[in-house]
């Protein structure tokens, strides 16, 4: 496994992270030990969560499987902040209050005294102050309860205003940044990655298969395939990033794929792994099968063949389906079929 440093820090992580968002709904318990099983023994030791996912089932199985296991010091734990996690209206957002108490949630339910990384899952310094937001992650850094701070999906504006603020007022700093990123959605590459290169924040690029779309699970002719996350609601997140522009794109994956010896999945999750700036992308399988396909993409390094190559299929810094519709800010879409 490769390692790589975190942003400014001197954390080296896998190139490699393990997104858990499967785990306690798609995933069963038993599934997602043998997947962390695998992962750990694959030399993987970033792993991403949310407090959100799975109504906080993910945390709890992450949580039951180190403690089962005394496998924490192994791990670099990855937890986020933002979505709601109750009913009531402050058991949301990117208020102090809310941060606070929901650090305490994401603690009980990982039961460890420590979450490495704390990112904040959505924006929402166009509601609350920054000041807020960073001076309630500052202090529980201070409290030992969090090592670094990130952010995700995130606009370029947002983050250079929060790296402003950090250095004015001194409270810690966001060492990282989770963009959608992937073959299908390249708009990261406009401001988000330059401005991370520039000023030191390790990239952790989410869907970098999108959604399975790269990985030949939406065929053109069938968009919602049985069993797939967007016909399970055809009318949510996931399906509206489902459109005929982005599928024919995809299509042409597999032919360039089999040329390199690869899956059209594993060229996707390549491509994104050894582009600028990229620390780790963040891969979510279902299944320990799926795992080891992508562990296949570990040991491979894209050359610059395949980056001409693949630009075809969608130019730099473009987007022939919409990862950011749950941004909350990005306006500029994808035209329709």
């Amino acid at each position: 496994m490769e390692y790589r440093t975190l942003g400014r820090t001197g954390v080296q992580v896998s190139a490699l992270c393990l997104g858990t968002g499967n785990f306690g709904a798609m995933t069963s318990e038993e599934t997602a030990y043998q997947i962390m099983h695998t992962a750990l023994d694959a030399g993987i030791n970033l792993f991403d969560t949310g407090d959100s996912y799975s109504d906080g089932e993910s945390e709890r199985v992450i949580g039951r499987f180190l403690k089962n296991t005394g496998q924490r010091d192994r791990v670099i734990l990855e937890t986020k902040v933002y979505y709601p996690v109750g009913a009531g209206p402050n058991d949301r957002g990117l208020s102090r209050y809310h941060i606070m108490r929901a650090c305490e949630g994401s603690l009980r339910r990982l039961q460890t005294d420590h979450i490495d990384l704390y990112i904040t899952h959505r924006s929402a310094s166009s509601v609350i102050p920054i000041d807020e937001t960073l001076g309630a992650l500052t202090d529980l850094i201070r409290q030992g309860k969090v090592g670094y701070i990130g952010c995700s999906t995130h606009p370029a504006w947002q983050i250079m205003e929060a790296l402003m603020v950090s250095e004015m007022k001194g409270y810690a700093r966001f060492i990282a940044e989770s963009s959608p990123y992937n073959l299908l959605d390249r708009r990261v590459e406009n401001e988000r990655v330059p401005l991370c290169k520039k000023y030191g924040l390790g990239m952790l690029p989410w869907s970098p298969m999108a959604m399975g779309m790269l990985a030949g699970r939406y065929p053109v002719d069938k968009p919602f395939p049985e069993g797939s996350r967007a016909a399970a609601n055809p009318e949510g997140i996931y399906a509206q990033r489902i459109n005929r522009t982005g599928l024919q794109a995809a299509a042409r994956l597999p032919e360039i794929a089999t040329r390199y010896g690869l899956t059209p999945g594993q060229l996707a999750l390549l491509w994104v792994k050894d582009q600028p700036g990229v620390t780790a992308p963040i891969i979510g399988p279902r299944t320990v099968e799926q795992l080891n396909e992508m562990l296949v993409v570990a040991s491979r390094h894209a050359d610059d063949t395949m980056h001409v190559e693949l630009d075809e299929l969608n130019p730099p810094g473009m987007a022939v389906s919409n990862f950011h519709n749950t941004s909350g800010w990005m306006k500029a879409g994808v035209l329709p079929d």
